[in-house]
């Protein structure tokens, strides 16, 4: 079942962080249908957040799409290479986000393959956000789209992953951001953690 914009327009980035865990993300881009389950997500809790590219309110060209309502993509270019996917939450005005830094791959495996130059699939496919973002086709050009359409979607597949599977850390390479920098706002959830899961698919082992 694909995610509403009800889902993503609540108050609290921290938990909707920890609830994409487990989420199946999908794209479809020229026919072609890849599916990633969520493994790694990281909050971003806006204006007063100094690790957030809108904080203090901090409005440009790149970060506009952060101040609409829930549900877009806010994909960005880092150190002028890597597209980094990240999900837009809470109402029209309010910029918070949740960076997707890690996945196991699900369906459409082939094109993640093709897509990133690789043989055979491994465990470090998607781990990361650049290299998910590459194997699922996601480009910075394609900020501000629709969570709810047809080609940038997230689903709710029915995994349910237990609070002791999720590994909660500060966020990784945000020392620029004093003491926001040791906030809690990183979870992660292993292969033990999604296993027991019928949707789990043999692909990811």
């Amino acid at each position: 079942m694909k995610l509403t914009t009800a889902f993503y327009t609540r108050p609290d980035v921290v938990q909707i962080s920890k609830e994409l865990l487990g989420k199946t993300l999908c794209t479809r881009f020229d026919g072609r249908l890849a599916k990633a389950i969520i493994t790694e997500t990281e909050a971003y809790a806006g204006i007063t957040d100094k690790a957030s590219h809108a904080y203090g309110g901090r409005r440009t060209k790149r970060t506009e799409v952060m101040f609409r309502e829930g549900g877009h993509a806010y994909i960005y270019l880092c150190y002028g290479i890597y597209s980094l996917f990240n999900v837009v939450t809470n109402v029209a005005g309010i910029p918070h986000a949740v960076l997707i830094r890690g996945a196991i791959a699900s369906g459409g495996v082939g094109i993640m393959l093709q897509r990133t130059g690789r043989g055979k699939i491994t465990g470090g496919l998607l781990s990361g956000p650049g290299k998910l973002a590459k194997a699922m086709g996601l480009h910075y050009s394609q900020t501000g789209t629709s969570l709810t359409g047809a080609t940038i979607w997230i689903e709710d597949a029915g995994i349910v992953i237990p609070p002791e599977a999720i590994t909660i850390t500060p966020r990784i390479g945000i020392g620029y951001a004093a003491e926001d920098a040791l906030l809690p706002y990183r979870f992660q959830v292993d292969r033990e953690g999604l296993s027991p899961n019928p949707v789990f698919c043999h692909l990811c082992s």
